[in-house]
């Protein structure tokens, strides 16, 4: 399981309304190789059993009666769960749970990266994409965005790893994926913020086209995932 601290971390980003470093200097961060491949992984759901029911002020949650009912038998029923708040509580935890599927394995693609941190600051946090191009014709392009707390200090070298259900089918052909010459892949830096608040930004990639996804990922608990998709 990944360390708590990474949603706190990807939570106080900076605000996509500052402006970011508009320099045309290339990014800090080389791309030293990449892979894209099948692979089969299990998708976890949020674990929902740690959901209370909320606590109204009724009688039995008063000093006296909550420490006689300290001593009742095992299997007791919570006073909790008779008021409105608990019973609502109970309600939105089934809807929830039925919404739910259970998690299973799913096949989808890995995509690989390694990259190496240049500058001489701490890279906290990688915007960056996995591109799949026609040879024919280079408009015909699939891009698959990934944000990925990084944490990589000067001069280090680390892989990065990301998982998602959609491949290089939306430019190649089902036909032509067996043969690798039928596209060309790419990986590109889009975006990079450091530990001391600066940030680097590629100059023709707009924050805003991914704008509501990047709310969605950072708005929900942080999993085992390395890295999510925007």
């Amino acid at each position: 399981m990944r360390p708590l601290f990474l949603l706190p971390l990807l939570l106080i980003f900076v605000s996509p309304s500052q402006n970011p470093t508009t320099s045309q200097e290339a990014s800090s961060v080389k791309v030293l190789g990449s892979r894209c491949y099948r692979d089969h992984q299990t998708i976890e759901n949020l674990d929902t059993t740690n959901v209370a029911p909320a606590r109204a002020v009724i009688t039995p949650n008063k000093n006296f009666e909550r420490n006689v009912r300290a001593n009742n038998p095992v299997g007791a029923r919570d006073p909790n769960e008779d008021t409105i708040d608990g019973r609502s509580a109970a309600i939105e935890k089934n809807v929830q749970e039925s919404r739910t599927p259970h998690s299973k394995p799913v096949d989808g693609y890995a995509y690989r990266v390694k990259v190496q941190n240049a500058s001489t600051k701490v890279i906290e946090i990688l915007f960056w994409e996995y591109q799949f191009i026609d040879p024919s014709d280079p408009a015909i392009m699939t891009r698959r965005q990934f944000l990925c707390p990084a944490n990589i200090k000067p001069d280090k070298q680390k892989e990065i790893q990301a998982f998602s259900l959609s491949g290089p089918s939306d430019v190649i052909s089902v036909r032509n994926l067996a043969n690798k010459s039928a596209f060309e892949e790419k990986v590109v830096i889009n975006r990079v913020e450091y530990a001391d608040g600066s940030i680097w930004q590629r100059k023709d990639w707009n924050f805003g086209e991914i704008r509501l996804t990047y709310q969605r990922v950072v708005g929900t608990p942080w999993g085992a995932e390395m890295c999510r998709g925007l």
